[in-house]
């Protein structure tokens, strides 16, 4: 779940296909409970000439949606890749700085 959410973060960002080169800074927190609603959250942190290193947090909302607990964290750099899978560089025009960066 949270490598999805990290892709899909930073696909909008890269306006295409991107592949997970790494993770870390992993915490597990709190494990994942019987009627949890698991939530996840994306902060693009850092923008390289090909990667996006991007935070995600996990949080389970809990007895009746009252309660709110994190769960874990991570680090993902995902780097942007062509139609064959090779890095390729990232977008720089004013949308993606403007509405993702």
């Amino acid at each position: 779940l949270m490598e999805t959410a990290a892709g899909l973060a930073a696909s909008a960002r890269a306006l295409g296909p991107v592949a997970t080169a790494a993770v870390s800074n992993v915490s597990l927190l709190h494990p994942v409970e019987t009627g949890d609603v698991v939530c996840v959250y994306t902060r693009i942190t850092k923008l390289g000439h090909t990667s996006i290193t991007v935070g995600v947090e996990a949080f389970a909302l809990r007895h009746y949606l009252q309660e709110r607990v994190r769960l874990t964290e991570a680090e993902y750099v995902v780097v942007a890749v062509d139609d064959e899978g090779l890095p390729r560089t990232l977008p720089t025009s004013d949308w993606a700085f403007g509405a993702l960066g």
